[in-house]
Protein backbone atom coordinates (compact mmCIF):
# COMPACT_ATOMS: atom_id res chain seq x y z
CA UNK A 1 0.00 0.00 0.00
CA UNK A 2 1.66 3.34 -1.12
CA UNK A 3 0.45 6.79 0.45
CA UNK A 4 -0.94 7.98 -3.19
CA UNK A 5 -3.52 4.49 -2.89
CA UNK A 6 -4.95 6.25 0.33
CA UNK A 7 -4.83 9.62 -1.17
CA UNK A 8 -7.07 8.17 -3.73
CA UNK A 9 -9.44 6.31 -1.77
CA UNK A 10 -9.73 9.62 0.99
CA UNK A 11 -10.21 11.82 -2.20
CA UNK A 12 -13.06 9.47 -3.37
CA UNK A 13 -14.16 9.63 0.19
CA UNK A 14 -14.75 13.26 0.15
CA UNK A 15 -16.31 13.00 -3.48
CA UNK A 16 -18.99 10.42 -1.69
CA UNK A 17 -19.75 12.57 1.02
CA UNK A 18 -20.10 15.69 -1.43
CA UNK A 19 -22.95 13.66 -3.21
CA UNK A 20 -21.26 12.39 -6.20
CA UNK A 21 -21.12 8.71 -7.21
CA UNK A 22 -17.87 6.86 -8.47
CA UNK A 23 -16.53 3.86 -9.71
CA UNK A 24 -13.30 1.98 -8.11
CA UNK A 25 -11.18 0.61 -10.45
CA UNK A 26 -8.59 -2.44 -9.50
CA UNK A 27 -5.89 -3.95 -10.97
CA UNK A 28 -6.58 -7.97 -10.19
CA UNK A 29 -4.27 -9.48 -12.88
CA UNK A 30 -1.58 -8.62 -15.63
CA UNK A 31 -0.06 -10.43 -18.87
CA UNK A 32 2.68 -9.48 -20.57
CA UNK A 33 4.14 -5.74 -20.28
CA UNK A 34 1.68 -3.61 -18.27
CA UNK A 35 2.34 -0.68 -16.49
CA UNK A 36 0.80 -1.31 -12.92
CA UNK A 37 1.04 -3.90 -10.57
CA UNK A 38 -1.96 -6.00 -9.20
CA UNK A 39 -3.58 -3.89 -6.61
CA UNK A 40 -3.37 -0.45 -8.05
CA UNK A 41 -6.09 1.41 -8.04
CA UNK A 42 -8.11 4.01 -9.67
CA UNK A 43 -11.40 6.04 -8.78
CA UNK A 44 -13.16 7.75 -11.71
CA UNK A 45 -16.21 10.29 -10.69
CA UNK A 46 -19.43 10.27 -12.43
CA UNK A 47 -18.21 13.74 -14.78
CA UNK A 48 -14.87 11.91 -15.72
CA UNK A 49 -13.09 13.23 -12.77
CA UNK A 50 -10.66 10.76 -11.95
CA UNK A 51 -7.24 9.99 -9.50
CA UNK A 52 -5.07 6.73 -9.37
CA UNK A 53 -3.75 5.01 -12.25
CA UNK A 54 -4.32 1.25 -13.80
CA UNK A 55 -2.32 2.42 -16.60
CA UNK A 56 -0.08 4.48 -18.45
CA UNK A 57 -3.67 6.94 -19.27
CA UNK A 58 -5.11 5.92 -22.09
CA UNK A 59 -7.43 3.25 -20.62
CA UNK A 60 -8.10 5.93 -17.58
CA UNK A 61 -9.08 8.45 -20.65
CA UNK A 62 -11.54 5.58 -21.74
CA UNK A 63 -12.87 4.54 -18.08
CA UNK A 64 -13.47 8.80 -17.74
CA UNK A 65 -15.63 8.81 -21.46
CA UNK A 66 -17.23 5.62 -20.02
CA UNK A 67 -18.85 7.64 -16.69
CA UNK A 68 -19.19 10.55 -18.16
CA UNK A 69 -21.62 8.35 -21.07
CA UNK A 70 -23.03 6.90 -17.95
CA UNK A 71 -22.33 3.44 -20.07
CA UNK A 72 -19.70 1.82 -16.88
CA UNK A 73 -21.01 -1.18 -14.90
CA UNK A 74 -23.68 -0.58 -12.17
CA UNK A 75 -22.62 -4.01 -10.68
CA UNK A 76 -19.32 -5.37 -9.37
CA UNK A 77 -18.24 -6.61 -12.01
CA UNK A 78 -14.83 -7.25 -14.23
CA UNK A 79 -13.08 -5.67 -17.26
CA UNK A 80 -10.35 -5.95 -19.27
CA UNK A 81 -8.32 -4.61 -21.72
CA UNK A 82 -5.64 -5.67 -23.99
CA UNK A 83 -7.70 -8.83 -25.41
CA UNK A 84 -7.43 -7.74 -29.14
CA UNK A 85 -4.28 -6.33 -30.99
CA UNK A 86 -6.87 -3.35 -31.89
CA UNK A 87 -7.19 -2.98 -28.13
CA UNK A 88 -3.72 -2.94 -27.65
CA UNK A 89 -3.74 -0.37 -30.46
CA UNK A 90 -6.05 1.46 -28.89
CA UNK A 91 -5.02 1.78 -25.87
CA UNK A 92 -1.43 1.77 -26.27
CA UNK A 93 -0.78 -1.17 -24.16
CA UNK A 94 2.40 -2.88 -24.79
CA UNK A 95 3.29 -5.62 -27.21
CA UNK A 96 1.52 -8.83 -25.60
CA UNK A 97 -0.02 -6.70 -22.45
CA UNK A 98 -3.29 -7.48 -21.16
CA UNK A 99 -5.28 -6.13 -17.77
CA UNK A 100 -7.76 -7.70 -15.98
CA UNK A 101 -9.44 -4.95 -13.42
CA UNK A 102 -11.88 -5.15 -10.83
CA UNK A 103 -14.75 -2.23 -10.93
CA UNK A 104 -17.14 -1.50 -7.99
CA UNK A 105 -19.67 1.09 -8.41
CA UNK A 106 -19.85 3.48 -5.26
CA UNK A 107 -22.81 5.22 -4.17
CA UNK A 108 -22.22 5.65 -0.89
CA UNK A 109 -19.10 7.07 1.61
CA UNK A 110 -19.90 4.10 3.78
CA UNK A 111 -18.50 1.72 1.22
CA UNK A 112 -15.29 3.15 1.86
CA UNK A 113 -15.11 4.39 5.18
CA UNK A 114 -14.12 1.07 7.19
CA UNK A 115 -11.15 0.41 4.90
CA UNK A 116 -9.51 4.24 5.02
CA UNK A 117 -10.33 3.95 8.97
CA UNK A 118 -8.02 1.11 8.85
CA UNK A 119 -5.50 2.43 7.01
CA UNK A 120 -5.55 5.54 8.95
CA UNK A 121 -4.88 3.07 12.27
CA UNK A 122 -2.18 1.28 10.37
CA UNK A 123 -4.05 -2.05 9.86
CA UNK A 124 -3.30 -4.14 6.99
CA UNK A 125 -6.64 -5.98 5.44
CA UNK A 126 -8.11 -8.05 3.13
CA UNK A 127 -11.11 -6.37 1.87
CA UNK A 128 -13.45 -9.10 -0.11
CA UNK A 129 -16.75 -7.87 -2.30
CA UNK A 130 -19.44 -10.67 -3.48
CA UNK A 131 -19.63 -10.09 -7.04
CA UNK A 132 -23.26 -10.85 -7.44
CA UNK A 133 -24.47 -8.43 -4.65
CA UNK A 134 -21.51 -6.13 -3.52
CA UNK A 135 -21.76 -7.28 -0.07
CA UNK A 136 -18.09 -6.19 1.88
CA UNK A 137 -16.65 -8.24 4.66
CA UNK A 138 -13.46 -6.39 5.98
CA UNK A 139 -10.49 -9.16 7.66
CA UNK A 140 -7.52 -8.02 9.63
CA UNK A 141 -4.83 -10.39 8.13
CA UNK A 142 -1.06 -11.24 8.17
CA UNK A 143 1.15 -11.35 5.61
CA UNK A 144 -0.55 -9.27 2.80
CA UNK A 145 -1.64 -10.96 -0.53
CA UNK A 146 -2.79 -10.45 -4.01
CA UNK A 147 -5.59 -9.57 -5.48
CA UNK A 148 -7.96 -12.33 -7.02
CA UNK A 149 -11.24 -13.38 -7.99
CA UNK A 150 -12.23 -16.80 -6.36
CA UNK A 151 -15.58 -17.74 -7.25
CA UNK A 152 -18.23 -15.46 -6.32
CA UNK A 153 -15.94 -13.30 -4.16
CA UNK A 154 -13.09 -10.51 -5.13
CA UNK A 155 -10.68 -9.85 -2.66
CA UNK A 156 -7.68 -7.22 -2.48
CA UNK A 157 -5.18 -6.22 0.26
CA UNK A 158 -4.49 -2.87 1.95
CA UNK A 159 -2.10 -2.43 4.18
CA UNK A 160 -0.54 0.80 6.55
CA UNK A 161 2.29 3.21 4.45
CA UNK A 162 5.78 1.85 4.90
CA UNK A 163 7.18 4.36 6.60
CA UNK A 164 11.19 5.33 8.06
CA UNK A 165 12.49 6.41 11.13
CA UNK A 166 15.68 8.11 10.88
CA UNK A 167 17.48 8.11 14.05
CA UNK A 168 20.01 11.50 13.22
CA UNK A 169 19.34 14.38 11.43
CA UNK A 170 22.83 15.03 9.67
CA UNK A 171 23.92 15.65 6.37
CA UNK A 172 23.23 11.60 5.44
CA UNK A 173 19.69 11.87 7.77
CA UNK A 174 18.69 14.46 5.22
CA UNK A 175 19.91 12.75 2.16
CA UNK A 176 18.14 9.86 3.00
CA UNK A 177 15.49 11.43 4.05
CA UNK A 178 14.42 13.66 0.94
CA UNK A 179 15.35 10.44 -1.29
CA UNK A 180 13.04 7.88 1.06
CA UNK A 181 10.36 10.35 0.06
CA UNK A 182 10.23 9.84 -3.45
CA UNK A 183 10.03 6.61 -2.72
CA UNK A 184 6.83 6.84 -0.97
CA UNK A 185 8.07 6.52 2.43
CA UNK A 186 6.21 8.40 5.19
CA UNK A 187 9.39 9.17 6.92
CA UNK A 188 9.96 9.85 10.63
CA UNK A 189 13.07 11.79 12.20
CA UNK A 190 14.20 11.75 15.57
CA UNK A 191 17.22 14.49 16.61
CA UNK A 192 18.16 14.72 20.21
CA UNK A 193 20.64 17.18 19.45
CA UNK A 194 19.58 20.72 19.26
CA UNK A 195 21.87 22.11 17.29
CA UNK A 196 22.09 19.41 14.70
CA UNK A 197 18.23 19.84 14.49
CA UNK A 198 18.54 23.46 13.91
CA UNK A 199 20.27 23.23 11.02
CA UNK A 200 17.46 20.33 9.04
CA UNK A 201 16.22 21.69 5.60
CA UNK A 202 13.90 18.97 4.36
CA UNK A 203 9.93 19.66 4.38
CA UNK A 204 7.88 16.42 4.36
CA UNK A 205 9.32 14.83 7.23
CA UNK A 206 7.58 14.51 10.79
CA UNK A 207 9.81 15.03 13.63
CA UNK A 208 9.55 12.57 16.67
CA UNK A 209 10.86 14.01 19.67
CA UNK A 210 12.70 12.09 22.83
CA UNK A 211 15.74 9.95 23.23
CA UNK A 212 16.12 7.36 20.43
CA UNK A 213 14.42 4.09 22.33
CA UNK A 214 11.85 6.06 23.93
CA UNK A 215 10.99 7.32 20.40
CA UNK A 216 11.14 3.68 19.09
CA UNK A 217 8.63 2.55 21.68
CA UNK A 218 6.52 5.52 20.84
CA UNK A 219 5.60 4.86 17.00
CA UNK A 220 5.38 0.90 17.54
CA UNK A 221 7.15 -0.22 14.91
CA UNK A 222 5.16 -2.63 12.74
CA UNK A 223 5.82 -4.92 9.70
CA UNK A 224 5.64 -1.82 7.31
CA UNK A 225 8.59 0.36 9.69
CA UNK A 226 12.46 0.55 8.65
CA UNK A 227 14.46 2.00 11.41
CA UNK A 228 17.73 3.13 10.37
CA UNK A 229 20.50 4.85 13.33
CA UNK A 230 23.01 7.05 11.16
CA UNK A 231 23.92 9.19 14.27
CA UNK A 232 27.66 7.51 14.46
CA UNK A 233 27.29 8.35 18.03
CA UNK A 234 27.03 4.53 19.71
CA UNK A 235 25.33 5.89 22.36
CA UNK A 236 22.22 6.87 20.72
CA UNK A 237 22.52 4.59 18.20
CA UNK A 238 22.78 1.83 20.40
CA UNK A 239 19.48 3.02 22.46
CA UNK A 240 17.44 2.91 19.49
CA UNK A 241 18.95 -0.59 18.45
CA UNK A 242 17.95 -1.79 21.85
CA UNK A 243 14.40 -1.63 21.24
CA UNK A 244 14.25 -1.41 17.24
CA UNK A 245 16.03 -5.29 17.56
CA UNK A 246 12.98 -6.18 19.59
CA UNK A 247 10.01 -4.73 17.61
CA UNK A 248 8.36 -6.08 14.42
CA UNK A 249 10.71 -3.36 12.26
CA UNK A 250 11.19 -5.30 8.53
CA UNK A 251 14.27 -3.76 8.43
CA UNK A 252 16.85 -2.24 11.34
CA UNK A 253 20.09 -0.86 10.21
CA UNK A 254 23.12 1.02 11.48
CA UNK A 255 25.85 3.02 10.10
CA UNK A 256 29.60 1.95 10.90
CA UNK A 257 32.26 -0.03 9.49
CA UNK A 258 33.00 -3.88 10.29
CA UNK A 259 35.40 -3.14 12.78
CA UNK A 260 32.52 -0.81 14.57
CA UNK A 261 29.50 -3.47 13.31
CA UNK A 262 31.13 -6.55 15.72
CA UNK A 263 32.06 -4.05 18.68
CA UNK A 264 28.31 -2.84 18.77
CA UNK A 265 27.25 -6.49 18.84
CA UNK A 266 29.49 -7.13 21.61
CA UNK A 267 27.51 -4.52 23.73
CA UNK A 268 24.05 -5.77 22.36
CA UNK A 269 24.71 -8.84 23.96
CA UNK A 270 25.13 -7.12 27.52
CA UNK A 271 21.53 -6.61 27.81
CA UNK A 272 18.51 -8.53 27.38
CA UNK A 273 18.58 -9.47 23.48
CA UNK A 274 18.64 -12.46 21.66
CA UNK A 275 21.17 -13.71 19.57
CA UNK A 276 18.18 -13.99 16.77
CA UNK A 277 16.71 -10.56 17.54
CA UNK A 278 20.68 -9.30 17.21
CA UNK A 279 21.65 -10.89 14.18
CA UNK A 280 18.91 -9.33 12.11
CA UNK A 281 20.61 -5.99 12.78
CA UNK A 282 21.97 -4.75 8.90
CA UNK A 283 25.46 -3.25 9.58
CA UNK A 284 26.99 -2.11 8.43
CA UNK A 285 23.72 -0.83 6.60
CA UNK A 286 23.02 -0.96 3.02
CA UNK A 287 24.08 -2.64 -0.02
CA UNK A 288 27.64 -2.96 -1.02
CA UNK A 289 28.28 -0.81 -3.67
CA UNK A 290 31.13 0.81 -3.18
CA UNK A 291 29.40 4.20 -1.92
CA UNK A 292 31.55 6.77 0.05
CA UNK A 293 29.43 9.93 -0.42
CA UNK A 294 26.23 10.75 1.65
CA UNK A 295 24.09 10.39 -1.17
CA UNK A 296 25.61 7.39 -2.80
CA UNK A 297 25.29 5.80 1.47
CA UNK A 298 21.56 6.74 1.44
CA UNK A 299 21.35 5.22 -2.22
CA UNK A 300 22.70 1.69 -0.87
CA UNK A 301 20.46 2.27 2.46
CA UNK A 302 17.42 2.41 0.18
CA UNK A 303 18.31 -0.24 -2.10
CA UNK A 304 18.56 -2.20 0.41
CA UNK A 305 15.20 -1.33 2.12
CA UNK A 306 13.68 -2.24 -1.35
CA UNK A 307 15.04 -5.58 -1.35
CA UNK A 308 14.34 -6.76 1.44
CA UNK A 309 10.40 -5.18 1.25
CA UNK A 310 10.17 -7.47 -1.56
CA UNK A 311 11.77 -10.31 -0.39
CA UNK A 312 9.47 -10.59 2.66
CA UNK A 313 6.39 -9.36 0.48
CA UNK A 314 7.41 -12.49 -2.18
CA UNK A 315 7.28 -15.00 0.93
CA UNK A 316 4.29 -13.52 2.61
CA UNK A 317 2.86 -14.45 -0.55
CA UNK A 318 4.02 -17.50 -0.83
CA UNK A 319 2.73 -18.08 2.35
CA UNK A 320 -0.57 -17.30 1.73
CA UNK A 321 -0.83 -19.30 -1.01
CA UNK A 322 0.66 -22.36 0.77
CA UNK A 323 -2.01 -21.66 3.27
CA UNK A 324 -4.65 -21.64 0.83
CA UNK A 325 -3.96 -24.99 -0.46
Amino acid sequence: MKSADLEVLERALDWLNHGHQAHLFTVVQTWGSAPRLPGAVLVVRDDGHLIGSVSGGCIEDDLADKARNQTLPTQPSVMEYGISREDAQRFRIPCGGRLQIFVEPLQQASQLLPIVQNLRDRKLTKRSIRISTGEVKLTEVLPEGVPRIEGDWFHSYFGPQWRLLIIGANQLGSTLASMAQALDFEVLVCEPRQEIRDEWHVDGVTWVYGMPDDVVLDIAPDAHTAIVAVTHDPKLDDMALLEALKSDAFYVGVLGSQKNQEKRRERMRMFDLSEPEIATMRGPVGLRIGSRTPAEIAVAILAELIQVRAQQTTVGLAREVSCAA
